[in-house]
């Protein structure tokens, strides 16, 4: 009689809150599951409106009391089990009220918070069970919508989450059933090679990092003349200098990759990417007329500093425990510099045929302006925050770069033939006249 009484007061006042709930059309909340070597972290995020509606908790974080209850709430909605039904250890961390925004109702807050579970034998990582109620319990018409988001054995990385499935309340039972969340197994192996394909990635779609870098290569082959750049310098000479450009680049990056990615140094994104923005613009410069000739390998190495802060936010990024981060950094930076290299031996024997034709000073002055224009473009979307045309035509053209090498190909070809015949006219009038 008292249970008939209870359902009778609750189910009016659960149809009240979700009817308010559902006026204002809040999303629902998201379960962001990170795969962790021998556990599991998960990131819930509930709009704080359904949160104080189904808790009857105010968030407020600066609240000792509030914040204990918050945790209390987690800890009674939360529970994991394999198929043997042995139970994980949960751990909670810190919650936290972001504002975001959503396209049709605008800006709200959410709480925020991360959940550690760690099961007793970790093949259960693949195959368990997760019962959470969280909000749904009593505002019926919300569900909690569960996502992989990194699995770096089975590559998923931000960017191509996968979903796992949705709590909710069940139309047929009227019950909130558990959720059998299953993954594929890895290894540490495979984990690995995929950070050196995210790397490569990374790389490709850089092209603010490699416009910087072939830029700078441009007058590398060329010897100065005054306050000019003059003729073609030689094939050792050029190999030689290419060379010591390319690795003073590469010790730069790296070093910062490493000590960002360990979280020794942090700096906020915005100058990060305005530095790496204006280095395009310094070496575009110096590609029209030397201002640090025979320092080429110096300011490679000053703005390869730069450049490894934002390669290291990309791991920053991911929630990587300290027994992955080692090999996540070695097969990530390992993607970087395979990738650079690759690119490198595409392009650079062609610039060093075209550094040996008259028209390359032209070819030269006319690139490096393009990535001047480039650069300066990428300084003002980085300043204002707000793409522009010429960075969102830069965005598309990043896409064919493989045609871009093969144009460079083709110009080097032609610019080479047209030099051979000149050459020969001149020599034959020159025979001529003598």
């Amino acid at each position: 009689m008292n249970n008939t009484l209870i359902k009778c007061f609750l189910l009016p006042v659960c149809f009240l809150i979700s009817m308010r709930a559902g006026a204002h059309s809040l999303p629902n909340t998201t379960a962001q599951i990170y795969v962790q070597d021998n556990r599991l972290l998960i990131t819930f995020k509930t709009p704080v409106e359904i949160f104080e509606l189904a808790s009857g908790i105010r968030v407020d974080l600066q609240s000792k009391a509030a914040a204990d209850s918050i945790k209390k709430y987690y800890l009674q909605h939360i529970a994991a089990y394999d198929p043997a039904k042995s139970r994980w250890n949960i751990t909670l961390g810190e919650s936290l009220v972001q504002e975001t925004a959503n396209a049709a109702i605008g800006k709200y807050p959410e709480i925020v918070t991360d959940i550690l579970l760690t099961p007793g034998k970790k093949e259960s990582l693949y195959n368990f069970y997760l019962n959470c109620d969280l909000v749904v319990h009593q505002v019926v018409n919300q569900s909690i919508l569960f996502s992989v988001q990194q699995d770096l054995g089975n590559g998923v990385i931000a960017g191509n989450a996968q979903e796992a499935g949705v709590i909710g309340v069940d139309p047929a039972t009227g019950k909130i059933l558990p959720l059998n969340i299953q993954l594929k197994k890895t290894n540490w192996f495979n984990g690995c090679k995929n950070m050196l394909v995210l790397g490569m990635q990374h790389i490709k779609e850089g092209t603010d990092h490699l416009l910087f870098l072939i830029v700078l290569l441009l007058p590398a082959m060329l010897l100065v003349k005054g306050r000019q750049w003059g003729g073609f310098g030689g094939i050792q000479y050029s190999l030689s200098h290419l060379f010591k450009i390319v690795t003073a680049f590469t010790v730069g990056h790296s070093v910062t990759l490493l000590i960002g990615a360990l979280g020794w140094l942090k700096l906020p994104a915005q100058p990060v990417e305005f530095l790496i923005a204006f280095s395009i613009l310094v070496s575009a410069i110096h590609a029209m007329r030397p201002i640090f000739p025979g320092k080429e390998v110096y300011v490679a190495a000053g703005f390869g500093l730069v450049h490894g802060l934002a390669f290291a936010a990309v791991l920053s990024n991911l929630k990587l425990t300290a027994s992955t981060l080692v090999l996540s950094i070695l097969g990530f930076n390992a993607g970087i510099e395979l990738m650079q290299l690759l690119i490198i031996v595409l392009i650079i024997p062609w610039l060093i045929i075209l550094s040996k034709t008259f028209l390359y000073k032209w070819i030269r002055i006319v690139f490096a302006c393009m990535a001047a224009i480039a650069a300066l473009a990428w300084v003002a979307e980085r300043i204002a925050g707000k793409a522009n045309l010429v960075t969102e035509l830069m965005a598309k053209l990043s896409q064919y770069g493989l045609w871009g090498i093969l144009m460079i190909a083709m110009i080097t070809v032609f610019s080479y033939t047209l030099t051979g015949y000149y050459n020969r006219r001149s020599l034959k009038t020159i025979n001529g006249k003598g």
